[in-house]
């Protein structure tokens, strides 16, 4: 099955953060339209002071009743229901908290009964969105679980390089209790999975990173390598999983030695996106992998500092809406892959997966 352009809508995050100026910036690019469909879930009034505030004149949404009216020419926007927001850019409040919930619920809901194809989430305020509808540390989670989904995991992708965590919103102090040797072969299998059926990379290399300073000196910081990482690995690679490690984490990606993996598993948040964001400067994205739906979003947050001055970088956006468009059409291209016999004999369509 072909598609000609690809439905992705886009949740507009928190209306006081920097996302809608890095949606608007990223669609003003008419080159988007040429693959993609996209269809942002907001306010249409809110959108056209935003647009203003920010003094880009030179753009327009395209107002749509639903997915199933979106222009395949024009950038698209369904009406949220929401209540009246008096904007204040950078302040984050329980009505722009609202409407991000709002307008993430409506554009999972659209995914789940096919009326777009892909989501991509701009950030949002983890505190304002609190909620019974959102009881949950981020994005990750509340897909995990709308996707009824047990695990997720958060791969951060540039190019070669793919970061993801074993462990992921919790307190630092909370990363040791939270590990265990089951918990690090489920990331694996699902960051091997994604390497294999969304990265088209047949026998992926995954690099496993140490949890203490110099992978614990045979047992003098810590036992985890001891008694869960390393069990952990050497499970993995009787599995099938090529894996490899643990690494330092201060050498290995100070020396490079990332360069010689297809993907990296950190033990927890930071110890994977400090050196992430640091090496993928502004284009980096953020892939929840393990999901039956795609999902992606911009490597940084509401950058509430900034909003509403027209400064904002919307590189690491652009990506995000270009990863969830090759990362569609690579799992669309793999099940027509495996469904057809025909395909199967050629050897030339065997390379490309």
């Amino acid at each position: 099955m072909k598609k000609d352009k690809v439905k992705i809508g886009i949740s507009i995050g928190d209306i006081a953060g920097i996302g809608l100026e890095v949606i608007i910036k990223t669609c003003m690019d008419s080159r988007i339209l040429d693959k993609i469909t996209p269809i942002v879930y907001g306010d249409a009034n809110l959108a056209k002071f935003y647009r203003k505030e920010i003094k880009i004149t030179d753009f327009s949404f395209n107002p749509i009743q639903s997915a199933d009216d979106a222009n395949p020419k024009r950038v698209n926007i369904v009406n949220v229901d929401a209540e009246k927001i008096n904007l204040s850019f950078g302040k984050s409040t329980r009505e722009t908290g609202s409407l991000a919930l709002k307008s993430l619920d409506m554009a999972t809901k659209d995914l789940a009964s096919n009326k777009i194809d892909a989501l991509v989430t701009a950030p949002i305020d983890k505190n304002s969105i609190q909620s019974k509808g959102f009881d949950f540390p981020g994005h990750t989670e509340y897909l995990a679980n709308m996707s009824n989904v047990n695990d997720a995991l958060m791969l951060m992708i540039e190019d070669n390089l793919r970061i993801g965590v074993a462990t992921g919103h919790i307190a630092l102090k909370e990363v040791s209790e939270n590990l265990s040797e089951e918990l690090i072969l489920r990331k694996l299998d699902l960051l091997n999975h994604s390497l294999i059926n969304d990265f088209k990379i047949v026998k992926p290399k995954i690099a496993v990173l140490a949890l203490n300073p110099h992978a614990s000196d045979d047992g003098l910081i810590g036992d985890e390598e001891k008694n869960i990482i390393i069990p952990a690995i050497k499970e993995a690679n009787d599995q099938g999983v090529l894996t490899f490690g643990p690494y330092p984490a201060d050498g290995f990606f100070g020396q490079g030695n990332y360069k010689n993996f297809d993907a990296v598993l950190a033990m927890y948040h930071d110890q994977g996106l400090i050196p992430f964001k640091s090496l993928a400067a502004k284009g980096g994205v953020n892939y929840t992998a393990g999901l039956p739906i795609v999902r992606t979003s911009p490597a940084h947050g509401t950058a509430f500092d900034i909003a509403g001055k027209g400064i904002a970088n919307e590189s690491s956006f652009r990506e995000a809406l270009y990863a969830a468009y090759d990362i569609f059409m690579t799992q669309i291209e793999l099940k027509e892959w495996t469904e057809n016999p025909l395909e199967k004999t050629n050897p030339k369509n065997m390379g490309n997966i």
